[in-house]
């Protein structure tokens, strides 16, 4: 009886996990270019009372197995690509592609995001592009990127270079700056730190010049990436939790009942 108490306890820790889980995503639904969660789970640790066998005349085609319950392994991303929202705000940027924007940390570490909802931010050196927190939006080469003039002469090209119109001439001039956009080869690694922002790990791989990719991203100016939560979908993954842990929660008390008849036969 103890086996199925803990058993059913696991399943129990395991739904919470999950609810956790939707529970974040379905606070994330505005959030801009985030992306959902999935959970994982696996079964845990068999105890093998009678393994199945042949020799010849006696065979045993099945085993007699008992598992012990579940266990979350992992909480896999789903870096779909969000709606593209219009804003009109010259600053808004979104990725069409896998590519990451690549800003400097406050500590002055390099981070990646999708969040394209960039600003401009006043320095001692002049007026850089930056996030909403102020941390610089990086080029191709891990340079801030000035913009020493007036926005209505700033493009940004789809490719992500930077270009200054000549308010006399109209003539557009390259900067020789690009937007640092990066890829990986396992996209799955990168660890969220919070803030709309990713870092590498050794999982993940260095970050990839997307230039240098078979399939190059373009940015859109004016426009941002939404989340790709599916708040549908997030209620029915939560309605499935809730009745999972309510059934392992049955499984506790009907053990424990089972463990008082089993008391009450000493009597």
């Amino acid at each position: 009886m103890m086996r199925s108490l803990w058993t059913a306890a696991t399943g129990m820790k395991a739904m919470q996990f999950s609810v956790d889980t939707i529970a974040n995503n379905l606070a994330n639904v505005s959030t801009t270019a985030y992306k959902k969660e999935k959970p994982e789970f696996e079964d845990l640790l068999y105890v093998t009372m009678q393994q199945a066998y042949s020799d010849g005349e006696n065979t045993r085609p099945v085993n007699l197995q008992v598992g012990h319950g579940v266990v979350a392994r992992a909480n896999v991303r789903d870096f779909t690509m969000g709606a593209i929202q219009q804003t009109g705000n010259k600053l808004d940027m979104a990725i069409e592609g896998d590519a990451f924007f690549l800003v400097r940390g406050p500590d002055g570490n390099p981070y990646y995001t999708r969040d394209g909802s960039f600003k401009v931010s006043m320095t001692d050196m002049g007026k850089i592009l930056a996030t909403s927190k102020g941390y610089p939006v990086l080029d191709r080469d891990g340079l801030e990127i000035y913009l020493d003039t007036d926005l209505e002469n700033i493009i940004i090209e789809p490719s992500g270079e930077i270009l200054y119109r000549d308010p006399e001439t109209g003539t557009s001039m390259s900067t020789g700056q690009f937007i640092g956009l990066f890829q990986f080869e396992n996209v799955q690694g990168l660890e969220a730190v919070g803030g709309n922002m990713y870092r590498t790990t050794s999982a993940s791989g260095e970050a990839i010049p997307d230039e240098e990719t078979e399939n190059p991203s373009t940015i859109r100016t004016g426009f941002l990436e939404a989340s790709n939560v599916q708040v549908v979908e997030e209620m029915v993954k939560l309605i499935t939790a809730q009745r999972a842990y309510e059934l392992n929660s049955k499984a506790i008390t009907t053990s424990d009942e089972m463990l008082q008849v089993a008391n009450n036969l000493r009597r």
